[in-house]
């Protein structure tokens, strides 16, 4: 074996998803696998979603792989840690990939990894696996898109290396080496449908600065509408999967190639019902009957905010009453509508909140699930709010999830907050759909006024580096 890819997502350690019960497999790294196996490469594969890290133990401890790639995103931050350790203890040399060690890479390095792949990991992990075995970590400066420690323990970075231009010129993913049946069994157990991811096109172009674009950068590329069909009918002859997740940044955010890639599908006789994530100024009346003609039964749509001003501070580049309009359409034409609202966004006020609640009671979108903004490093908001950011926690031990900005209304705040908007928003539809009891609505309406109290009592904190330790400058790279 020249490699053992893996990443760090361990279901049965996470309390929040065994609820929800809704695990993908890694594409990023099937795709890696495909990649390298073309290349003539021997290559491995850890899924540890329904693992755990005892079988990454004994998974090194017996095949001995020279090297461990593993990718790592903010949420399998803590279980990467222990994985390199592993690896290590193993004499295995360890390259990590993915959105979270780039911005970190020199905290990643001390903590025993030997490469950091920077961007796309495909045509990196082809120069350095050969690299690696001839030469060990040595003379790496020659290789672009990575970062490393000298021998003196200061980190460099190369030049960046150039993206795949041609996705379709690439594999498939490579669903043969991992247990793709695990996943669709526990879909249709606690969902009733099983369910295959895909990713049609790399990279989204838009500038909203809380969104990081550590991997593909600000590029979009996409496979040919033929190849791209050409995958979802192997799908469906090969898994028969009841549903499809389009796993793309902003699916349909090209006009024609999305008509082009449905009137293939057609013309293969490909109909899975599917879900997304998309952008109302992507969605016309056009674009939305061509979802729906091919399927889609759910749409994502990253709202944020209800209030214009907060959604040109995030340059967003779209129009809250678009957004309104746009959910509209879809529930009009039988498609599920979602919504991802981001409150605490710098500068946010209560009037903010209160045009964001309106904004939800008119859309009145089917779910919509709520986060308070946090500052990701690499990101032109993190950047804004550099000066301010402080934490309570050493590197090791946070996610910039734990990241707090001085100023900022506190965290007990923002939980009454987003009680006050989700109860508010349920009352209002329990009202417009009459499908609530009088119990229910009693409890939704106590529910909200409790955020609204909250709220008010609360209006006053501010976040402070009492206690606290400021890491804009000491944790740069």
């Amino acid at each position: 074996m020249d490699i053992l890819l893996a990443h760090a997502y361990y279901l049965h350690d996470d309390a929040h998803e065994r609820q929800i019960m809704k695990p993908y497999p890694p594409l990023g790294i099937l795709h890696l696998s495909s990649y390298l196996k073309k290349a003539g490469f021997s290559v491995g594969v850890f899924d540890s979603t329904f693992a755990a890290l005892d079988d990454f133990r004994a998974r090194v401890a017996a095949e001995r792989p020279p090297v461990v790639g593993i990718y790592v995103n903010m949420m399998t931050k803590f279980a990467a840690l222990k994985m390199m350790r592993i690896a290590r203890e193993h004499n295995c040399t360890v390259i990590l990939g993915g959105p979270e060690p780039i911005s970190y890479a020199r905290e990643y390095l001390e903590a025993g990894a030997d490469v950091i792949v920077r961007g796309e990991g495909e045509t990196a992990l082809a120069d350095l696996i050969p690299h690696l075995a001839q030469h060990g970590v040595n003379g790496l400066a020659g290789i672009a898109g990575i970062a490393y420690r000298d021998a003196d323990g200061v980190t460099h970075e190369t030049p960046p290396r150039p993206m795949l231009t041609d996705l379709s010129a690439h594999p498939w993913a490579d669903r043969e080496s991992i247990d793709l049946a695990a996943y669709m069994d526990i879909w249709k157990q606690h969902h009733g449908a099983s369910t295959v991811s895909v990713i049609q096109a790399r990279g989204c172009p838009y500038t909203c600065t809380w969104c990081s674009h550590s991997v593909y950068g600000n590029t979009h590329r996409r496979r040919t509408p033929d190849d791209a069909a050409d995958e979802l009918l192997y799908i469906k002859e090969r898994y028969n999967p009841d549903r499809i997740w389009y796993a793309d940044d902003v699916f349909a955010i090209n006009r024609r190639w999305f008509f082009q890639y449905a009137a293939a599908l057609k013309q293969r006789g490909v109909r899975i019902p599917f879900e997304c994530i998309s952008r109302a100024d992507r969605l016309d009346d056009a674009v939305i009957a061509g979802l729906a003609d091919m399927g889609c039964f759910r749409l994502w749509n990253g709202s944020e905010s209800g209030s214009q001003r907060i959604l040109d501070a995030m340059q967003r580049k779209v129009q809250a009453a678009d957004v309104r309009a746009v959910t509209h359409q879809l529930r009009a034409r039988g498609i599920e509508t979602g919504m991802f609202i981001m409150l605490g966004y710098d500068g946010e006020e209560v009037i903010d909140l209160k045009e964001t609640v309106a904004h939800l009671k008119d859309a009145n979108p089917d779910i919509f699930l709520t986060t308070v903004a946090y500052p990701i490093k690499g990101t032109a908001y993190y950047e804004q709010v550099a000066d301010r950011i402080v934490t309570d926690k050493p590197w090791e031990a946070r996610t910039d999830r734990d990241l707090t900005v001085i100023g900022r209304r506190s965290k007990r705040f923002y939980s009454f907050a987003t009680r006050w908007m989700v109860s508010e928003v349920a009352l209002n539809r329990a009202r417009l759909g009459a499908s609530a009891s009088l119990t229910a609505r009693a409890r939704m309406t106590a529910s909200a006024l409790v955020g609204r109290v909250g709220m008010a009592l609360t209006a006053n904190q501010r976040e402070s580096d009492a206690g606290r330790v400021r890491v804009s400058t000491s944790n740069q790279t």
